[in-house]
C-alpha cells in the first residue's frame, strides 16, 4: 500500500500554491473531499488498524489517537477523504517529500493512501488515486509525483503501474526489516503520464 506509518508527515512539506480546498471531486463511484469533523472516528479506525498497518511500522494506539487527533484530523492541502455511498472508506495524501525521504523523492509530491480493509479489492484505491492525480496535474502542472509501496503488495504494485509510476529504487524502511517481503519500491510518475 502506498501509505505511510504514523509520523511520516514530519518529513514532508506543503505542496505549494494550490487552491484549497477544491470542490469535491466525483468519480464514477467515489467522492474525494476535504476532511471534516464527522470523519474523525474513521481516521482513528484507519490509524489504529493492525491490518491496515501490517507493513507500515504498525498501528498507533487507539486511546492515544482519541486524545491526540484534532477535531478535524489531517486537514491540509493535499489530504483528501475518500467516500463511497456517503461513507468515508479511506484517505488520499499528497505532500512534497523533504530531506528525510529517499533522495529520488526529495522535493517531489509524494502520493500515499490508506483504505479500510472492507474497501480493499474493489478498485477504490486505484479510482481515488487516479482522481487525486488528475486534480494534482491541474493544480500543479508539470510537477512529478513519487509513490513508495511494499514490493510484496501485489495489488499496490498493480495500482502504481496504472497511472504510470515506474520504479527508480528499492529499499527498506519504517522498521519493516523484520517482516518477510518488506522491501519497499519507490516509483516516479512524470508530469506527462496519464492517469487511469
Amino acid at each position: 500500500m502506498g501509505a505511510r506509518p504514523a509520523g511520516w508527515l514530519a518529513g514532508t512539506t506543503e505542496l505549494g500554491a494550490v487552491a484549497w480546498p477544491p470542490a469535491p471531486i466525483r468519480t464514477e463511484r467515489l467522492v474525494l473531499r476535504e476532511p471534516e469533523a464527522r470523519g474523525r472516528a474513521v481516521f482513528v479506525e484507519l490509524l489504529a488498524s493492525a491490518e491496515v498497518h501490517t507493513h507500515l511500522g504498525g498501528p498507533r494506539q487507539r486511546d492515544g489517537l482519541e486524545r491526540e487527533l484534532p477535531r478535524v484530523p489531517e486537514r491540509w492541502p493535499g489530504s483528501f477523504v475518500v467516500e463511497l455511498d456517503g461513507t468515508m472508506i479511506g484517505q488520499i495524501l499528497l505532500r512534497k517529500a523533504a530531506e528525510r525521504h529517499r533522495p529520488a523523492a526529495v522535493g517531489k509530491a509524494d502520493l500515499g493512501y490508506l483504505f479500510l480493509p472492507r474497501a480493499w479489492g474493489h478498485g477504490c484505491a486505484a479510482e481515488a488515486c487516479a482522481a487525486a492525480l488528475d486534480w494534482f496535474d491541474g493544480a500543479l502542472p508539470g510537477e512529478p509525483v513519487v509513490l513508495a509501496t511494499r514490493t510484496a503488495g501485489v495489488g499496490s504494485m498493480r495500482l502504481a503501474a496504472k497511472p504510470g509510476f515506474t520504479g527508480v529504487e528499492r529499499f527498506r524502511a519504517w522498521g519493516a526489516e523484520q517482516w518477510r517481503g518488506a522491501e519497499q519500491w519507490l516509483g516516479t510518475r512524470s508530469p506527462a503520464a496519464s492517469s487511469g
